[in-house]
């Protein structure tokens, strides 16, 4: 093999394998991972508690800080909170970013409230906690 194709040789492997690595460390939100999410919406400072007939979801959007609107259909996964708790619980959720839209039912004006954040998992593993501010919807 000549010096010429050696080097190419060599440049063509070192760049497979900086390709490869940078794609592991890359943080892609989604299902699949090990974080377990607690999600609590608020009413001016005041816990909404889930409704056995409007009980309180959070619905996730992978790999994005923005509000990707108020339609179902617009959100990667959703998760439905338990009738008399005061969080909705997720599971298996990956270290990446994520905006995180909730909606339940504020039972002292008997309305309909929802209202999200970005949030971003920076742990691989482990239980987070996280307050997620609502309002009367419109």
């Amino acid at each position: 093999m000549t010096s010429d194709k050696l080097k190419a040789l060599k440049y063509f492997l070192l760049s497979v394998f900086f390709s490869i690595f940078s794609s592991c460390s890359k943080e892609n939100a989604g299902l699949g991972g090990e974080v377990i999410l607690k999600l609590f919406p608020e009413h001016h400072a005041k816990a909404i508690t889930s409704q056995n007939n409007y009980p309180d979801t959070a619905f996730l959007k992978f790999n994005t800080k923005e509000f990707p609107g108020d339609g179902a259909d617009l959100y990667d996964a959703f998760f439905i909170g338990l009738s008399g708790e005061s969080f909705v619980r997720t599971a298996g959720l990956k270290k990446g970013q994520y905006f995180i839209y909730m909606t339940g039912w504020d039972t002292t004006i008997n309305q309909r409230v929802a209202g999200g954040i970005p949030y971003k998992i920076d742990v691989s593993t482990g239980e987070l906690i996280a307050k997620i501010p609502v309002t009367e919807s419109h």
